[in-house]
C-alpha cells in the first residue's frame, strides 16, 4: 500500500520533468559497496572520474529509476560521516567539572578525515533531481543515510529521497531494492542518535573523572594512563572479573563417589553412580559397604532408541563471532572485518545480521549449486541436490531485515584467513540444510542393594551433515549386550576421592555470549567492546585464549562494586535497561527525547554518587595496584569551576567563560561561540583560580555572575584571598586591577558608571573594614559634597585617576563588622598586627602592620584618632598632584613584568593610543621631594592618609638609597605604543603564543 503511493506519487513527478532526464546521486556506506552496486547496475558498464576524497571514487551510469530512464552518479562515504563532539568551550579537559558534561551543549561536527567525502556530496547534489541511500541496512547504516541527508538538505533542501534495501550485493538483490524503493526510517536513525550522545556524555565525564584524579592518585603507576569508561566496556570488563573472581575465592571441597565397571573380554563397560557424588566420606563408605555385601548386580532396564545430533541452525552474527574464535582461533573484531571485506566483494551475504531463519523467497538451491565445483565440499553440496535438494533447520529469531550470513558464490582464490572464514561460512550454511546425524543410543540401568548404576552406549548409524562440518565430532561408544533380568558381578566396586574445581577463565567466545544475553550491546558492537578492553590494558590473554583481568581493571570494578551504587556501573543492568529502550524507540513505541532525559539523568545521578564514594575506587586499586594513594583534596578533584558563564558576550550574546591560559599560567575570558565569536579577555595572569558562584551582581542584573577569584598576589590590599567580586563592568577600579578591556565585558554604547560602589566586597567569612576618618580641610576642598562610599578593600593599582579621587574625597564611611586584626589581612594574606603610635603627630593612633615583618603593608585603624597637623597633610596633598605633559591627572601604574623593577610604581599619560603623550615618572621619585614628618613617609593624619594608606602600602618601609633613578622604564621609545596583534586570530590583547585559538 505505501510504495504504491510512493510509486504513484514519484511516477506523477517524473512527468513533470519528462522535458528532461532525470539525475540520481546514489551513496554507499563503502567504496567497495558503491563499486559492485554500480557494476551490477551499469552491467559493468559504469564511467569511473576522482572526488575530493582519493578513496571513494565516482561511478557514472544510466539505470531505470521508477520506470524512467535517468542519470547515475554513485559515490561513497567511509562510514560516519557526521559525530557528536560538546561545544569547543568544554572539549579541553580542565575546562570544566565533569559533571557538567551531562547538561553541556553539544554539536554534529563533520570529523577531518570526511570533509573530502562531504565537500563530494555537496558538490554532487547540486546536479542532481533526486537522492538514493544505498547503505547498510542496520541501525548504523540507517544513521549513515541520514547524516548524508542533512548534508545535501543543506544545499538542495528540496531534493527528494529515498531509501534502497538490500541484503546482498548480488544482481537479484541490487535491482530487486532500485524497484522497490522505500522512505528512510527516522526512528531507527534517532535510536542511534541517542546513544551516540549517551555515549559521549556519560564516557567522557567518567573518563575525565578516572583520569584527571586517579593519576594524581597514583602518580607512580597511573601519571601517564588514559583510564577509559565506556557504559558498554565497563560491564564486558566486570563479566571477565566476576569470573576472575569467582576462580580466585574458589575454595575446593572433596568429595566421594562409587565407581563400578564390568569388563567382558576385552570390553570394559563404565557405570555411573545415581548419586553422582557425596560429601560425607562416611555415608559414602557405608553405602559401600552395603553394595560389597550384595556383591550382585541386576539389570532393571535396557533402553535403545535412535539418537539425533542437530545440524546447526542458520548463521547469524553472533554465532559466527562465537565459532570463528573457538574453531579458528580469529577473534571477533578480525573476523567481523573479513566477513564484511566478503560481503562487500559479493561473495558473502551482509554479515551483521540477528536472524536465523532462511527467508521463503531466498533460493537455496541455487546457492548449493555455486558450491558444486568446489574440490573440498563440492561432492557433499551435489549430495544435497541428489537427496532432495536442501532441508533447513529453522531458527526463532529474525531482524525483518536480513537473511542468515551465506555464501553468494564460489570465491576459489582466497588464501589465508579470508579462505578460512569463508570456508567457515560455506561449510555451515551447507550443513545448515542437511540433515542430522543419526544414532542408535542404549541405556542401561543395574542394581545393587537398591543403589542405581547406569551405563550409556551409542552406535553412529549416518554421518550426514557431519561429512561437511569438520568443526564438530561425534564419537560413537561400544558397551556390552545386556538383557532386563540379567545378573552379572562387578569387576570394579571401590571407592573414589576427587575434589571440585573452580570454572575456567572465559574464552572470547563465552564473554560474546554473555553480552548477548545481557543485551550488552549489539552483534556488530560485540568485537569492538572487547578490543577496548584488551586495549586499555584492562584485561590480558592466557595462552592467547583465555581473559585475564589486569590489576588496573580489577581495582576499577571492585571499586564501583564497593561504592554501594544500587546497581553498580560494572554490572550489565543499566547498559541492558538502555538497549531495551533503544527498540522501543526503533518501533516507534517509546519518544526518543524521553528516553534520552531519563537516560542522561540516571547516569549524572549515578555520577554524584561516586564523586561523594570517590576513596572507595582509591582504596580497591591501592590494594590490587600495591601502591599508595597520594591523598587530595576534594576540590583537586576535578577542574576549578570556571567553565560556567560569567556573564553575556556584549559582541553575540553568548556566554563568557573563564578558561585556563594554553602555558597553565593564569585565566582567560572568552566567547562560549568562538571560533564565530572572537570575544576575548586577557586578565592579569596574578589569578590563579576562578569559580563562577550562582549569586548574581545586584547592579549588573541576573546574566552577571558573581565569581570567587585566588590570586598568586592579593592586588587588593587587606582584603581576603580567595575574594569575591564583579566583573561585568559595574566597578571600574575591579577591571583596571586586573586588566581587563571594559569593551571585553560590556557593550560600547551603554553607559558605565566608574564608581568604587559597592559591588565589590571581600568574602563573607572576613569582614570588611569599618573606617571613619574626618579630614577637616575637607569642605574647604570639595565644598558640601555628600560622602560617597569607597569599596571595602582597595586595590594597590589605582587608576583613571583614583588616587586624586581619594585624595579629594569627603569624610569616608566603609561599613563593616568589627576592628579586630583577625579582621585584617596583610599582603601575605596573614592576619596583620593591631599596633598604636608611640611619638609624633599621631601619637596614639592605631594601626596595622605586617605580623612578621615580611610585607610593606600599613593601614590606619578604623574609629582610631588623634588630632594631627592637617595644614602639613592639605599641603602634601596638593604637591602629589602628578600631570602628564598633557598637563592632565598621570595614571598611577605598577609594573607587573618579572625583572628588577617587578612592583615598581610609575606615572604615565590616562589618555588611550595612540594620543597619549610619552609623560613617564617613577612613583618613589615623586615622593622623594615631599615633605615626613617624624612618624614616617606618610606624614601625621587627617585626609591625606586615605590615599596614602591604599595607593601606597607597598611602599612602606622602604629607604631613599633603594629609590635610584637608573632604572630601566617599561617604555623606552617615545613612539606612542600601538597594541599588538595575534599572528592567528588577529586580535588585540595577546600574542600568538597565548591564543586561545591555537
Amino acid at each position: 500500500m505505501g510504495f504504491s503511493i510512493l510509486w504513484n506519487i514519484c511516477r506523477f513527478s517524473s512527468r513533470s520533468f519528462s522535458s528532461k532526464i532525470m539525475k540520481y546521486l546514489n551513496v554507499a556506506e563503502k567504496n567497495d559497496a558503491a563499486k559492485g552496486i554500480s557494476a551490477i547496475l551499469s552491467r559493468g558498464a559504469s564511467n569511473r572520474r576522482e572526488g575530493f576524497s582519493q578513496y571513494n571514487k565516482i561511478y557514472e551510469f544510466e539505470a531505470t529509476v521508477i520506470g524512467v530512464k535517468s542519470q547515475m552518479v554513485m559515490t561513497s562515504v567511509s562510514g560516519h560521516l557526521l559525530n557528536y563532539a560538546f561545544h569547543p568551550s568544554f572539549r579541553n579537559w580542565t575546562s570544566c567539572n565533569p559533571v557538567e558534561l551531562f547538561d553541556a551543549p553539544i554539536e554534529q561536527v563533520c570529523m577531518e578525515e570526511s570533509k573530502n567525502i562531504k565537500k563530494t556530496l555537496e558538490r554532487e547534489i547540486r546536479s542532481c533531481d533526486g537522492l538514493i541511500i544505498w547503505t547498510d541496512c542496520d541501525r548504523e547504516g540507517e544513521n549513515i543515510g541520514f547524516e548524508i541527508i542533512e548534508v545535501c538538505k543543506d544545499v538542495k533542501p528540496n531534493i527528494r529521497i529515498f531509501r534502497a534495501k538490500f541484503s546482498e550485493i548480488t544482481g537479484p538483490s541490487i535491482f530487486r531494492a532500485l524497484n522497490s524503493l522505500e522512505q528512510p526510517n527516522k526512528n531507527v536513525s534517532d535510536a542511534v542518535d541517542i546513544r551516540k550522545e549517551l555515549d559521549l556524555r556519560t564516557g567522557a565525564a567518567f573518563t575525565r573523572l578516572q583520569t584527571l584524579r586517579l593519576q594524581k592518585v597514583f602518580p607512580g603507576k597511573l601519571a601517564d594512563k588514559l583510564i577509559s569508561y565506556g557504559s558498554c566496556q565497563f560491564p564486558t570488563l566486570g563479566f571477565v572479573v566476576d569470573r576472575y573472581l569467582s576462580i580466585e575465592n574458589f575454595i575446593p571441597e572433596t568429595f566421594w563417589k562409587i565407581k563400578m565397571n564390568h569388563k567382558v573380554k576385552d570390553l570394559t563397560t563404565e557405570f555411573l553412580w545415581g548419586r553422582d557424588r557425596l560429601f560425607d566420606k562416611n555415608s559414602c563408605e557405608a553405602i559401600l559397604d552395603i553394595c560389597k555385601e550384595s556383591n550382585v548386580a541386576k539389570v532393571d532396564s535396557v533402553d535403545s532408541k535412535p539418537k539425533s545430533k542437530w545440524r546447526p541452525l542458520p548463521l547469524d552474527t553472533v554465532e559466527m563471532e562465537k565459532n570463528i574464535s573457538r574453531k579458528l582461533k580469529i577473534n571477533a573484531k578480525n573476523a567481523m572485518k573479513i566477513a564484511e571485506k566478503l560481503y562487500t566483494q559479493g561473495y558473502i551475504s551482509y554479515p551483521r545480521t540477528e536472524t536465523n531463519i532462511y527467508p521463503k523467497e531466498l533460493n537455496l538451491v541455487n546457492l548449493v549449486e555455486h558450491q558444486t565445483n568446489d574440490t573440498n565440499w563440492g561432492p557433499f553440496a551435489q549430495r544435497i541436490l541428489n537427496e532432495g535438494g536442501p532441508t533447513p533447520r529453522v531458527g526463532k529469531k529474525s531482524d525483518q531485515a536480513h537473511p542468515p550470513i551465506h555464501p553468494i558464490k564460489h570465491a576459489p582464490g582466497l588464501t589465508g584467513q579470508e579462505k578460512a572464514v569463508y570456508e567457515y561460512i560455506v561449510r555451515h550454511f551447507l550443513a545448515s540444510v542437511h540433515k542430522d546425524a543419526q544414532g542408535y543410543e542404549t541405556v542401561v540401568i543395574v542394581d545393587i542393594a537398591d543403589e542405581k548404576f547406569t551405563a550409556k552406549g551409542l552406535i553412529i548409524l549416518e554421518k550426514n551433515y557431519l561429512d561437511v562440518y569438520i568443526y564438530e565430532k561425534w564419537l560413537g561408544k561400544e558397551i556390552n549386550n545386556y538383557e532386563v533380568g540379567d545378573t552379572f558381578t562387578p569387576s570394579t566396586l571401590d571407592l573414589a576421592e576427587g575434589n571440585t574445581s573452580p570454572p575456567k577463565l572465559l574464552t572470547e567466545a563465552e564473554l560474546i555470549a554473555l553480552m548477548d544475553k545481557h543485551g550488552i550491546g549489539t552483534d556488530a558492537t560485540h568485537a569492538e567492546h572487547i578490543d577496548t578492553i584488551k586495549t586499555r590494558e584492562y584485561v590480558g590473554l592466557h595462552e592467547n585464549t583465555y581473559f585475564v583481568p589486569g590489576t588496573l581493571g580489577m581495582g576499577l570494578v571492585e571499586g564501583y562494586n564497593n561504592i554501594g551504587l544500587q546497581v553498580s556501573l560494572a554490572k550489565p543492568v543499566l547498559r541492558a535497561e538502555f538497549e531495551k529502550d533503544l527498540k522501543l524507540i526503533c518501533e516507534g513505541l517509546k519518544d526518543p527525547e524521553i528516553v534520552k532525559r531519563e537516560q542522561i539523568e540516571r547516569y549524572k545521578a549515578v555520577f554524584q554518587t561516586v564523586m561523594d564514594k570517590i576513596l572507595e575506587i582509591d582504596n580497591s586499586l591501592a590494594n590490587r595496584l600495591d601502591d599508595r594513594p597520594v591523598p587530595i583534596q576534594n576540590e583537586a578533584l576535578t577542574p576549578q569551576d570556571s567553565s560556567r558563564p560569567v556573564m553575556k558576550c556584549p559582541k553575540c550574546g553568548g556566554n563568557m567563560i573563564f578558561k585556563n591560559r594554553k602555558n597553565g599560567v593564569g585565566k582567560y575570558l572568552s566567547c562560549s561561540r568562538y571560533p564565530e565569536c572572537k570575544n576575548s579577555g586577557w586578565p592579569s595572569t596574578i589569578i590563579d583560580g576562578v569559580e563562577v558562584l550562582d549569586e548574581h551582581c545586584q547592579n549588573c542584573g541576573p546574566a552577571t555572575k558573581k565569581v570567587k577569584m585566588k590570586f598568586r598576589q592579593n592586588p587588593f590590599v587587606g582584603g581576603p584571598n580567595p575574594t569575591i567580586l564583579c566583573i561585568g563592568g559595574c566597578d571600574m577600579n575591579v577591571l583596571e586591577t586586573l586588566e581587563i578591556a571594559l569593551s571585553t565585558v560590556k557593550r560600547s554604547n551603554e553607559e558605565v558608571t566608574s564608581t568604587h560602589a559597592n559591588n565589590y566586597r571581600i568574602h563573607e567569612n572576613r569582614p570588611s573594614i569599618n573606617v571613619n576618618r574626618n579630614v577637616q580641610n575637607s569642605q574647604r576642598i570639595n565644598g558640601n559634597r555628600t560622602p560617597r562610599t569607597l569599596p571595602n578593600v582597595m586595590p594597590v593599582t589605582n587608576r583613571n585617576n583614583s588616587m586624586n579621587n581619594f585624595r579629594n574625597a569627603n569624610p569616608v564611611n566603609v561599613h563593616g563588622s568589627g576592628n579586630s586584626a583577625d579582621n585584617i589581612f596583610c599582603q601575605c594574606d596573614n592576619p596583620a598586627d593591631l599596633r598604636t603610635t608611640a611619638n609624633g603627630p599621631n601619637k596614639g593612633r592605631k594601626y596595622y602592620k605586617c605580623a612578621n615583618s615580611v610585607c610593606n603593608f600599613f593601614l590606619w585603624a578604623p574609629n582610631s584618632s588623634s588630632t594631627p597637623s592637617t595644614s602639613t597633610s592639605s599641603s602634601n596633598n596638593a604637591n602629589t598632584t602628578v600631570q602628564c605633559k598633557c598637563n592632565q591627572p598621570a595614571k598611577e601604574l605598577t609594573v607587573m613584568k618579572n625583572n628588577h623593577n617587578h612592583g615598581r610604581k610609575f606615572y604615565s599619560c590616562s589618555k588611550p593610543q595612540p594620543g597619549k603623550c610619552d609623560f613617564f615618572k617613577w612613583a618613589d621619585e615623586v615622593n622623594e621631594n615631599q615633605p615626613t614628618d617624624d612618624n614616617g613617609p606618610w606624614g601625621g593624619g587627617g585626609g591625606g592618609g586615605v590615599s596614602n594608606n591604599w595607593s601606597r602600602s607597598r611602599e612602606i618601609g622602604k629607604s631613599k638609597k633603594n629609590n635610584t633613578n637608573h632604572r630601566t622604564k617599561p617604555y623606552q621609545n617615545n613612539k606612542p605604543k600601538v597594541k599588538r596583534k595575534c599572528g592567528i586570530c588577529g586580535e588585540e590583547g595577546h600574542t600568538r603564543t597565548r591564543c586561545p585559538n591555537s
